[in-house]
């Protein structure tokens, strides 16, 4: 829990930005809400499968610190930077194609001009969001996860603050709607990740894990990094064009049922993103005891990691679906200059109807969800993720999107939709859990097995170095 409680209050925090950007876009417009989530999801699209690469730094190093070899941290670092720097850049080419890429949910046309303005926006943040990925995982897998919360708060305060000047236009700002919430993104990505970068070469992390001798590209190490980090980016890439296509099927249905499925969402993600750090805790623990040669001890640490996600995700569960009035609330949408009071409050009272509906089955499935999150995690960091990918790939498409699909062309209620992505949710979980007690992912590794460096006698891999 040392090490899990601040990975905690770090999603908690990206659960904070998300929150804060819809909440406010919610106060300024039903429109802008409702094309903020798909919009999103297209980013995370591509956007997913970099980040899986450049986070899977924190395997290696948590490896290498268990395994007593600091002087190995600092290279492994910098091939998740270059990664980061090229990828982010490559991620720009999205800008002239934003608008065919959003035409493709099939939406109205005033809601993919929302969409497109918030993606082209977004795109911007992929270069300093996938370095702080890599930076974020140096300092958790050293045991220093207080570091990463204090990043990722300083970058949650950036981006809250300006949301409230560019979407509203307050203090002399211009008013910016959902373009605005997009560029208060970009600029808390880029304060996180000049903040971790300048921390990274600290003359204590020079010395001690080779920061800064250590940028030069590593060709073994790059492709070892590649080999067991792309299938993890590409299972966070089909598991998020998975429920990319889900959204954008069910944002068929209208403005309104997009609306509530945005809020729907947002509830979720208070649910999934702190057990994200749960998860990064396990995984954390898996690798560095494996890298001890302890696997027994990297058994116990997840089966902990998933007793705590079990009680966080029941407790949720239960307000979501005991009190789902004064939540909805927070959300709820004024009139434009443009709308009459009827008219929007009508359209409201449709949003609220369906959200009490769909945070009943968020309860349900979430707390699958935080089993599935925990033992994929654990499999990630012992290095077994091409089974991982697979599972995701094997199971979205005949459980959650062809049926999904296939509800929908024949209108279908958005209910049954919701009903085959639980479906989905509790069977890759099982699938996980069946996976870790077979007990094969003991046996693996991610760094090389011989030691190329000399080792202080004074080192002691076992325990966790200060922040």
């Amino acid at each position: 829990m040392a090490l899990a409680v601040p990975l905690i209050l770090s999603a908690g925090f990206m659960t904070v930005q998300i929150t804060l950007d819809r909440l406010m876009l919610s106060w300024y417009g039903r429109a802008e809400v409702a094309a903020s989530f798909p919009a999103s999801m297209l980013f995370w699209l591509p956007f997913g499968a970099f980040q899986g690469v450049s986070a899977y730094v924190v395997t290696f190093v948590a490896q290498y610190v268990g395994a007593g070899r600091p002087k190995r941290v600092g290279p492994a670092l910098w091939q998740g930077i270059h990664f980061s720097i090229v990828t982010g850049l490559l991620f720009l080419l999205l800008l002239p194609f934003a608008s065919s890429y959003v035409a493709l949910g099939g939406h109205d046309e005033s809601l993919q001009r929302l969409e497109t303005i918030y993606l082209r926006t977004l795109c911007f943040s992929a270069l300093p969001s996938l370095v702080n990925a890599a930076i974020g995982g140096f300092f958790s897998a050293r045991g220093a996860p207080w570091t990463v919360l204090l990043i990722n708060l300083l970058g949650t305060a950036v981006n809250g603050v300006l949301d409230y000047l560019l979407i509203f236009g307050k203090f002399g700002c211009p008013e910016m709607g959902i373009e605005g919430a997009g560029w208060a993104t970009v600029a808390g990505a880029w304060t996180t990740a000049l903040f971790g970068f300048a921390l990274v070469l600290r003359p204590t992390f020079q010395r001690q894990y080779n920061t800064l001798l250590g940028w030069k590209p590593d060709r073994d190490l790059f492709r070892r990094l590649l080999r067991f980090g792309g299938p993890a980016g590409l299972q966070m890439f089909l598991d998020i064009l998975a429920f990319t296509i889900f959204t954008l099927l069910v944002g068929r249905l209208g403005a309104n049922v997009a609306a509530a499925v945005s809020i729907a969402i947002t509830f979720n993600l208070l649910a999934f993103l702190p057990m994200h750090g749960m998860g990064q805790a396990a995984a954390i623990l898996v690798s560095r005891r494996l890298g001890e040669n302890k696997p027994e001890l990297a058994e116990r640490s997840t089966l902990v990691a998933f007793r705590w996600a079990i009680t966080y995700m029941t407790v949720i569960a239960g307000v979501l679906v005991i009190y789902p009035q004064p939540l909805i609330e927070l959300f709820r949408t004024g009139a434009t200059m443009t709308e009459s009071a009827e008219a929007v409050a009508a359209d409201w009272a449709e949003v609220a109807e369906i959200i009490p509906r769909l945070l009943i089955l968020i309860a349900i499935y979430s707390i699958a969800d935080a089993a599935g999150i925990v033992f994929s995690c654990a499999l990630r960091g012992a290095g077994d993720t091409r089974f991982v990918t697979w599972m995701t790939f094997g199971l979205a498409w005949p459980l959650m999107v062809i049926p999904t699909w296939a509800t929908i062309s024949n209108g279908g209620s958005i209910y049954l939709a919701w009903g085959f992505a639980s479906l989905y949710i509790v069977a890759i979980a099982l699938c996980f859990w069946l996976r870790f007690r077979t007990g094969r992912w003991k046996a693996m590794r991610v760094i090389e097995a011989h030691v190329d460096e000399a080792v202080p006698e004074t080192s002691e891999p076992a325990k966790m170095p200060a922040a």
